[in-house]
């Protein structure tokens, strides 16, 4: 990571000097400024001048597109009790600095601003964000922090106690869920909101404007009541398995009745304790993965992708019209449905133009760019504009046959050059006949993660195209080998089996529900099968089965939910929810090692990442093998660590 620095300009206007600082790291905004000790002391060498001269207003800004990503996480790695203790207060002491400075201070927030920018843009007096930002959030809760700068208690003053939960707890926990510009400014987060092109202008003109009263603050008399629902909404989220979003909460509570000097020395008391832990170390290690691995990608060919200026999506089900509307959303181009029904192609155009509508209604567009966007969607029951499609994505029925057909017919209509790739869950993408696989998961807008099937076949162009598509969809792919079920449907259905065991013995859904929430999994499985669908979920454990019979024997239990009717026992022998939350595990260590050593994925890490952006596996766990290693599991299953498993046959 690129040190960061602040740097002072002194801007002569009418009013007086005004000092516009600036965050930077020499780089583009691919590479974003943090707030590591090499900033927190450039910082503190300026504040002299910032404290000493006399000053109209001070505009606090970022580089080009990036206002701050926050603390720098390298950092935290391995970090001691008084490090952590250290770093939260000499942030409180610098930025308090900055609040303390005797005329207006407006935080011009040009771009993403995250963590720990957001508590520098806190600060100031005032903030103004430019409508082109798409990212501002505290995140710390999703990596298993908190914001250990201020947030916990300046939130709270600023917006009230239901906004601060809101923010600091719950959109971490809902898939570290973002603000946008406009939103940030409808909650009260910031003071203006300035278009980009006249941002900095605007926002220098704001500060000149500007009084130095001291920052709003709201009355939080029912903050006991807030935070005592929310930790209730929490318990039903986590179950108590993670602590960062209990200790937020408390946080969150006491700036009713803390001052702001008390609320930072307990913010100091608690990172020592949470920041060291196993527990965030082992988030900050899953954040690492899916934010740096994934987004370097592992196995993907230097060669140069193929422009994607049309796209055909052959099939207009529920997936396929997710899939259709994320494709025509983020690439803007041209995009043609085919399904064998007028009712069921018109149902889909309508979500995808409802869900353009709904972008309008939330002012994230224009009712000029989706009447654009709408008019370049299309579909019908034959192929019928397919025939110039740079990419075509299978997305119907999940049967072998079907399958096949469907890319016999595209290759007597597509062009020579254009990629033709399945979304298929579990089934072999060479046998399909496609040229790659893309398994997307639902919700598409929602699941990050994209399993890129590399077949024997796929040369490196069209993984290197499929590679940079999902890049501009805004997902993480991660290369996999043709297998069945990949890597999550085959450790999940490996997982689920056991679970139905457990039903088949005479357990309740209840006991089974309990031993998967208690790890700290987002969903009970019973919840989960009715998303995914029992029948789907039958049918890939009946494709798993036909590959591995000894590991994935047929489940009556799932059987019977797919059909429609309660399951009954085999035999009656219940399991304590240990005994189930044990084997479930076992299971999946058992599965992981085999699908290691089958060469389906490079790494153990690419297993985690898998679980982590697929599944939902919680971040405060480290991802699954770290989980199964640091635990023991991987020992008394596969007589090793899961990360030192290496292939012993091709895949």
């Amino acid at each position: 990571m690129a040190d960061s620095w602040f740097s002072l300009r002194r801007v002569e206007t009418e009013r007086g000097p005004l000092a516009l600082v600036t965050l930077d790291n020499g780089e583009d905004y691919t590479k974003p400024t943090t707030l590591g000790r090499s900033a927190l002391e450039s910082l503190q060498r300026l504040l002299p001048q910032l404290e000493q001269a006399e000053w109209a207003a001070l505009v606090l800004t970022g580089k080009p597109f990036v206002f701050s990503a926050g603390a720098d996480i390298d950092q935290f790695f391995g970090i001691s009790p008084q490090l952590a203790r250290d770093g939260s207060r000499a942030g409180h002491e610098l930025f308090g600095r900055i609040r303390a400075l005797p005329y207006p201070t407006v935080a011009a927030i040009n771009g993403a601003c995250l963590g720990g920018g957001v508590e520098l843009a806190l600060h100031c007096d005032h903030r103004t964000i430019s409508t082109g930002v798409r990212h501002f959030a505290s995140p710390e809760v999703f990596l298993g922090l908190f914001p250990a700068w201020g947030a916990t208690q300046l939130v709270p003053r600023l917006v009230g106690a239901e906004t601060a939960v809101r923010f600091l707890v719950e959109n971490p926990l809902r898939q570290n869920r973002m603000l946008d510009g406009r939103k940030a400014f409808e909650l009260g987060l910031v003071d203006a909101l300035f278009e980009p092109a006249e941002f900095l202008d605007e926002s220098i003109r704001f500060a000149l404007d500007s009084s130095r009263e001291l920052p709003r603050s709201v009355e939080l008399g029912d903050m006991q009541e807030v935070v005592a629902r929310a930790r209730s909404r929490v318990d039903d989220q986590v179950h108590g398995a993670a602590r960062a979003p209990y200790v937020t909460l408390e946080l969150i509570a006491g700036a009713a009745r803390w001052s702001l000097e008390e609320g930072y020395r307990a913010e100091e008391e608690a990172i020592a304790e949470l920041l060291p832990s196993p527990q965030a170390q082992a988030s900050i290690y899953a954040f690492d993965l899916v934010e740096r691995r994934a987004k370097k990608g592992v196995g993907i060919p230097d060669a140069e992708p193929r422009p994607v200026a049309k796209v055909g999506i052959v099939g207009a089900g529920l997936m396929a019209s997710q899939i259709a509307a994320l494709f025509l959303r983020r690439l803007e181009v041209p995009i043609v449905l085919r399904d064998v029904s007028e009712e069921i192609v018109e149902r889909a155009l309508q979500s995808i133009h409802d869900e353009l509508a709904g972008q309008v209604a939330t002012g994230r567009y224009d009712e000029g760019k989706a009447r654009f966007l709408g008019s370049i969607v299309a579909g019908g029951t034959g192929y019928e504009g397919f025939e110039d499609c740079d990419l075509v994505l299978e997305a119907v029925v999940e049967e072998m046959g079907v399958k096949q057909q469907v890319f016999a017919e595209l290759r007597a209509v597509a062009k020579p050059d254009a990629i033709l790739a399945t979304n298929t869950s579990s089934l072999s993408v060479a046998e399909i006949g496609a040229d790659v696989g893309l398994h997307f998961f639902n919700p598409v807008a929602l699941m990050p993660l994209v399993e890129i099937v590399r077949t024997a076949d796929t040369d490196d162009i069209v993984l290197a195209t499929a590679w940079d598509v999902c890049g501009k969809l805004r997902k993480r792919g991660v290369v996999v080998a043709d297998a069945p079920g990949f890597v999550v449907n085959r450790v999940l259905t490996r997982m689920t089996r056991a679970l139905m065991d457990a039903l088949e013995h005479g357990n309740t859904s209840e006991e089974v529900d309990e031993a998967v929430l208690r790890l700290g999994m987002p969903m009970a499985p019973s919840v989960l099968l009715q998303v995914v669908g029992p029948r789907v979920a039958n049918h890939v454990l009946e494709t798993m089965h036909a590959a591995y019979p000894d590991r994935f024997p047929l489940s009556p239990a799932l059987a019977a939910i797919a059909e429609g009717r309660e399951p009954e026992p085999v035999e009656h022998e219940p399991r304590s929810v240990e005994e189930i939350s044990e084997r479930a595990l076992e299971a999946m260590a058992d599965e992981i090692r085999h699908l290691l050593e089958d060469g389906v994925v490079a790494d153990a890490a690419d297993v985690d990442t898998c679980l982590l952006l697929g599944a939902g596996f919680p971040f405060f766990l480290g991802g699954i093998t770290r989980h199964l290693d640091e635990s023991g599991i991987s020992e008394r299953i596969a007589g090793r660590r899961l990360a030192d498993v290496r292939p012993t046959v091709p895949a």
